[in-house]
């Protein structure tokens, strides 16, 4: 597991710790970061994976690469980027309370103005439960929903990528 590790920790931490930077220059660009620094994490997840699994089939592997190592160096990637992600946002959350009821403000404001539309599509007692949720909203809710999308998107492209780098030595 050690081999695996040393070729992906180095961009999984690089991939968190510019997930953690993007949040904080978003946090002054928009009123919501929460949402874009989302996007940005589905183009950095996948890239840094993909480094990753290069990387190491390229270097540290003699070339080949079979799809459980791929998924191997894939996993301990995204697992960092999500890791160091939430735990940074968290952190930044935690010290900025008003940056927190920023982001709060910010979905409140988003639903109250979607009220019909998601009434018609929901119905009324989805678009209460989830008034209810954001107004209860924490900043380890807004962390670990970060992380967790972080996480979907690295095993989604850590299955692909792996299947395409894949090389046995036969």
């Amino acid at each position: 597991m050690i081999k695996y590790f040393r070729t992906s920790y180095k961009f999984g931490s690089l991939g968190g710790a510019l997930s953690v930077v993007a949040f904080f220059i978003f946090s002054y660009l928009v009123p919501d970061p929460s949402t874009f620094n989302m996007i940005f994490g589905y183009v950095l997840t996948p890239v840094a994976v993909f480094l990753s699994i290069k990387f190491f089939k390229e270097y540290a592997n003699n070339g080949y690469l079979s799809f459980a190592e791929g998924m191997s160096v894939g996993f301990v990637a995204y697992m960092l980027i999500a890791i160091i992600s939430c735990l940074g946002i968290w952190t930044l959350l935690l010290i900025s309370p008003d940056l927190f009821e920023q982001i709060n403000l910010a979905k409140l404001e988003i639903l109250l103005s979607s009220k019909e539309s998601i009434i018609s599509q929901v119905g009324e007692e989805s678009y209460a439960f989830t008034l209810k949720s954001i107004e209860g909203m924490t900043p380890s809710d807004i962390a670990l929903n970060d992380g967790i999308w972080k996480l979907i998107t690295g095993l989604f492209f850590t299955i692909i990528i792996s299947i395409i780098l894949r090389k046995n030595p036969n």
